[in-house]
């Protein structure tokens, strides 16, 4: 199996599935043998077909996201309403299986890291099994360095210590931006901060790798380096 990396976040809604999208775009592109999965979604199945997307539509859906629940709640929580019990180690397995034959696996988690996915499990536990590589989401906005070190001082230690931190751009960007990113170079290290431009579903769903810039394929590959 090759390299696993789990794109977790510092909330919902980050940017994620935009991240996710993008990275899966590229490896297409370049003829990488790849896969990227949404093992839980809630609530409905966009981020999913976000992926199915991004893969030329070569890969079914349920191969790509197994559980999908009615409720827009943490997926214990909307899994238990359906009568449904996910454990860790059906999660584990899954994720094997989509690795297995790869060089590389994407894996959006659902919610931010701690966010319980199933019985006594979150996306932590998911990453500690595997042994993924993590690229952790953050929105580039007030407060994003102390909700950034959170989640890093969350991860394992070993973990973190390889992790990457990337800042999704808002729509409405403060003064924060113009330091957050250099601030946390200096904790973190510059080269596992980056910055992801801000897109939206419609946009996303129109990006191509033929329209990419440069500069984004360039972050792109240096995310997965």
């Amino acid at each position: 199996m090759g390299a696993t990396w789990f794109i977790t976040g510092t909330d919902t809604g980050v940017g994620k599935t935009l991240l996710t999208g993008l990275l899966a775009r590229r490896l297409r592109a370049t003829g990488g043998r790849f896969r990227a999965v949404k093992p839980f979604c809630s609530g409905g199945r966009e981020d999913a077909e976000t992926l199915f997307a991004a893969q030329g539509g070569r890969v079914p859906m349920d191969e790509i996201n197994p559980w999908h629940f009615r409720a827009p709640l943490a997926p214990l929580v909307a899994a238990r309403r359906q009568g449904v019990r996910v454990t860790l180690e059906e999660a584990v397995a899954f994720l094997r299986r989509s690795a297995r034959g790869r060089d590389q696996l994407l894996v959006e988690g659902a919610g931010g890291l701690l966010s319980p996915l199933g019985e006594g499990f979150s996306a932590r536990e998911l990453i500690r099994a595997t042994r993924a590589r993590v690229l952790v989401v953050c929105p580039d906005r007030l407060g994003a360095i102390n909700q950034s070190l959170l989640v890093f001082t969350a991860l394992p230690k070993m973990v973190a210590a390889r992790a990457k931190l990337v800042l999704s751009a808002t729509a409405e960007p403060d003064g924060s931006c113009r330091t957050n990113r250099t601030v946390l170079a200096e904790l973190l290290g510059a080269d596992r901060v980056h910055v992801l431009p801000r897109s939206g579903p419609e946009e996303l769903a129109a990006i191509e790798e033929d329209r990419m810039s440069a500069r984004l394929k360039r972050n792109l590959d240096a995310l997965l380096a």
